[in-house]
């Protein structure tokens, strides 16, 4: 079968990508291994600086709907304190959360009903280069299928493992980040706050997700969850984990109390925070493939979703048989990309490595409570107020 762009992967960085070209009125295809409704590791918040561009893609009623309450306070809990401040808007507007499970589902309908042709499930386990095409080989249940297509995007995420020219390789260090993630109901959190917390050995984040689910995200360091398993022989590693989190940051503690989470914990990673070509190997990169940020600063989603609408504005009016305007195209949407998320990148590993330091929890504490302004110009530096350009 044969396609403008073959799309692999289609969490918010894929649907995003091939929702905008199919707009453009290219022949799109997604690859996506997993059954959709899905449960992924996330902090589901979507800042307000994305909302022009759900309008434009025709989901921004469905997502009002679904997400949860504003979020217009952004918090910091560190061991017994628990300070809060303004979280600057966006254009007027405030971000809210949404369960990926929901989100990821809205938005590959929205792609299915442009006109993209959706593989669901299948799997992308090999791209060749034919002459002036990719051929993209697919597998499920055992068949297998060829796609081809004049451009590839690889939307299919830094942890996934595999022989694709654009899957990362594994590597190991005591210092890795893993990630969890819970719901959790019936917590006690005001409904418009979301706080940052800080550990021993990493840090996370809370906010109320849809339909009264309060997400509660972290990353811990490989030796620490480590340690923390050691102690904790019989619970599972999220469980571990989150003993761990609970008992040297009150607020979360507070916050939970004796709750189980609903549907467990989920795991992911290592996080690879960090650069990465966004064009190489004739592959163009989307979401954390191209680039990833350190969790800390709640923009993950954001620049999934962002990074698929600057590819697509820089493929507008590329004939993909030009292999010369395909490089030019690829060197662009690098650049617009590091325009567009490099500081907050950058941000984000500075408050990481403060907070790895050995009693940063005792020395960062008492300044923030003294300028909680800190914590609302942490929030701008992120990106929280960033439009997109085309969408301001």
């Amino acid at each position: 079968m044969m396609f403008d762009v073959i799309v692999i992967g289609a969490g918010p960085a894929g649907s995003s990508t091939a929702l905008a070209l199919a707009r453009q009125g290219r022949a799109v295809a997604i690859v996506e291994k997993s059954v959709f409704p899905r449960r992924k590791v996330c902090g589901e918040f979507v800042s307000a600086t994305n909302l022009s561009l759900f309008d434009t893609f025709g989901v921004g009623e469905a997502w009002r709907a679904e997400a949860g309450p504003e979020v217009r306070r952004v918090g910091f809990f560190a061991g017994g304190r628990k300070i809060e401040a303004t979280m600057p808007a966006a254009s007027g507007r405030y971000g809210r959360a949404l369960g990926r499970d929901l989100l990821d589902t809205l938005l590959l309908s929205a792609a299915r009903n442009a006109g993209v042709e959706v593989f669901q499930p299948w799997q992308a386990i090999d791209i060749a280069r034919e002459e002036t095409l990719n051929a993209v080989r697919i597998s499920s249940g055992g068949q297998q299928r060829l796609l081809r297509a004049h451009a590839v995007v690889a939307a299919h995420g830094s942890w996934e493992q595999g022989r694709l020219p654009s899957q990362l390789p594994k590597t190991q260090r005591p210092d890795d980040l893993f990630g969890f993630k819970a719901h959790f109901r019936d917590a006690r959190l005001a409904t418009d706050l979301m706080p940052l917390f800080i550990f021993p050995g990493g840090y996370g984040g809370m906010v109320w997700s849809d339909h009264g689910r309060l997400s509660i995200s972290c990353c811990i360091r490989r030796d620490v969850l480590a340690a923390a398993r050691s102690r904790h022989r019989d619970l599972s590693a999220g469980e571990a984990a989150f003993h761990h989190i609970a008992v040297s940051c009150r607020g979360v503690a507070e916050t939970v109390g004796n709750i189980a989470p609903d549907g467990g914990w989920l795991a992911a990673g290592p996080i690879r925070p960090g650069i990465r070509p966004a064009y190489a190997d004739g592959i163009f990169r989307v979401g954390n493939l191209a680039g990833e940020s350190h969790p800390i600063i709640a923009e993950g989603i954001s620049m999934a979703i962002q990074s698929g609408w600057l590819l697509a504005a820089e493929l507008e009016d590329v004939g993909f048989l030009n292999r010369a305007a395909c490089e030019a195209a690829g060197r662009r949407y690098s650049a617009a990309w590091r325009k567009q998320f490099s500081l907050r990148i950058a941000a984000a590993a500075g408050f990481a490595k403060i907070l790895a330091f050995p009693g940063s929890v005792t020395a960062i504490a008492p300044l923030v409570e003294r300028l909680p302004g800190i914590l609302t110009f942490g929030a701008r530096l992120s990106g929280k107020t960033t439009i997109v350009p085309g969408l301001d």
